[in-house]
């Protein structure tokens, strides 16, 4: 009787200690996902117009959430969704800024890809 309540204490203890690093490591997985940025820094670095400024917020606040989605999807699908929400990224920034602004933008995106560990995209 001893040695089965040993047992099943060392069963419990092993599926606690599996289950906290599962959830550590998909708040890790989550980090290296959120792209949140301080818009009004990105707007100094890029030269934007008050009213690029506006769009370009609404557009990355689009795209974060994308990443997030992206970062809770399973694990072969989040490739091909974080390159959908980057391409669709690029695409409406390209509408809102001008060559040279969008020139920088995509060196900071990809710099940021890739200090994450995400594949970069270039256009």
């Amino acid at each position: 009787m001893k040695r089965l309540f040993l047992a099943v204490v060392a069963m419990l203890s092993m599926n606690l200690t599996f289950a906290e690093n599962e959830e550590s490591n998909m708040m890790n997985v989550a980090n290296v996902y959120d792209m949140d940025v301080n818009i009004r820094k990105l707007g100094e670095t890029l030269g934007l117009s008050f009213d690029q400024m506006e769009s370009v917020s609404d557009i990355h606040r689009v795209f974060c959430g994308e990443m997030m989605v992206a970062s809770q999807a399973h694990k072969d699908d989040r490739e091909k969704l974080v390159e959908q929400a980057v391409n669709k990224d690029l695409k409406y920034m390209s509408y809102i800024l001008t060559p040279k602004q969008f020139d920088k933008y995509t060196k900071l995106l990809n710099t940021t890809l890739n200090n994450r560990g995400l594949k970069e995209y270039t256009r």
